[in-house]
């Protein structure tokens, strides 16, 4: 092994880099494997994936998309479920004397 000791600061970076591309490799290798044995192990016991692991093939359920509460009536297209921060345009429509009640659905 070399003594580190007597590199360069851009020969110890190199090293630094090839020796973490190298154990990041090797730590995916690993998990491939990890990932095959137990795969077969459950095989061989005569289960499926998803008898041991209930929903892990399943992608996560995606939120509902929550009811429009406000309209603009001079473009429709332009709403607000009540959620997060009001959009501008009823914020300016507020500060002109207009009142929430007058854009509820």
């Amino acid at each position: 092994m070399t003594d580190l000791s007597k590199l360069s600061a851009q020969e110890l970076e190199n090293l630094a880099r090839q020796a973490h591309e190298l154990a990041v490799s090797r730590k995916e290798e690993e998990k491939k494997q990890l990932r095959s044995e137990i795969v077969k192990r459950i095989r061989e016991a005569g289960f499926t994936i998803e008898d041991i692991f209930p929903g892990s093939g399943k992608a996560p359920a995606k939120p509902a998309r929550s009811a429009v509460k406000y309209r603009d009536p001079a473009d429709p297209s332009r709403t607000w479920t009540g959620r997060g921060r009001k959009p501008r345009w009823l914020v300016e429509a507020e500060a002109a004397g207009r009142a929430l009640s007058d854009f509820a659905v």
